[in-house]
């Protein structure tokens, strides 16, 4: 988990810097942390010391996380995507969420900047879990249309409200925690195993400290808090599954794999849907890499 902190105090120096607006550095406390704000890492270099005028938010690791995943995820986004979340996250009172996992602005951040960019070339995205979602989570539900509302009042044009099904959705994963060590530990052998199958389909090394694998596994983190839970996605007809099997073949045949493998290590066998956005994972890091 990551907890987000006003400001760090004391003298705060640069260990790396990812852009112009992320940096990662060292408090006087010893403690890792990392720092957006425009410009902060301009010229910035190692030993220097930060300009806390220059911070906008600070994200310190907590329970032994590594911040350089977080980091590079959040140097992927642009600074004024990050502000209009937390502002709109702020808006709606979702702080002690986000106090509670502040990771979880970094993946809303994420996912308004990807639809941002979809809106801009055109690209209309229809989820087809409007009414699993409503069912399962009407809380988030209910929160992520305030926040998409919150959002939209900061847009001139306006994303469409389909987006609250993926906003409900980040709101619901922020909060999963299995409190079983013995199955955090399957959950890294299958993950790794996982990997090496895409890889000797596609016959090329994934980087796993990557954006788009680190995103991957993620996604098969919540998959697998899904399946603990028996709350796999499900919609019928699943149009998104259809058309997903269509634009991308070969991840489809590579994600039925991973899903048969998923059955027999969790044994679990998983529903069409939740293959669907494997092959969607598959072709996105797959497309990454080459």
């Amino acid at each position: 988990m990551f907890r987000s902190v006003a400001e760090t105090g004391g003298e705060v120096k640069v260990l790396r810097v990812f852009n112009n607006n992320v940096v990662l550095a060292r408090d006087d406390a010893g403690r890792d942390v990392i720092l957006t704000g425009r410009g902060l890492g301009y010229q910035a270099r190692p030993g220097q010391d930060i300009n806390p005028v220059a911070v906008q938010r600070t994200f310190v690791p907590v329970d032994g996380r590594d911040p350089d995943h977080l980091a590079e995820l959040l140097a992927s986004i642009p600074p004024e995507h990050i502000q209009l979340t937390g502002e709109a996250l702020a808006q709606v009172g979702l702080d002690d969420k986000v106090l509670r996992n502040p990771a979880l602005v970094v993946a809303l951040a994420d996912h308004i900047s990807f639809a941002l960019r979809r809106r801009e070339h055109g690209l209309d995205f229809e989820y087809p879990l409007l009414g699993e979602v409503k069912h399962l989570y009407a809380g988030e539900y209910a929160q992520a249309l305030n926040l998409l509302a919150a959002v939209n009042d900061r847009l001139e044009i306006p994303l469409p409200e389909g987006e609250a099904v993926a906003l409900a959705l980040h709101l619901v994963n922020a909060g999963f925690s299995t409190g079983d060590l013995s199955y955090t530990y399957t959950m890294t052998a299958v993950i790794s195993q996982l990997i090496e199958v895409i890889e000797q389909t596609f016959g090329l090394p994934l980087d796993q400290g990557s954006v788009s694998v680190g995103r991957f596994i993620t996604h098969l983190r919540y998959l697998f808090v899904r399946i603990q839970q028996h709350k796999q996605l499900v919609d019928q007809p699943s149009v998104i599954g259809a058309a997903i099997q269509d634009a991308y073949p070969r991840a489809t045949e590579c994600a039925a794999r991973l899903a048969g493998i998923l059955e027999l290590r969790l044994n679990s066998p998983l529903t069409s849907d939740e293959t669907s956005y494997l092959a969607l994972h598959v072709a996105r890091v797959t497309a990454d890499q080459n």
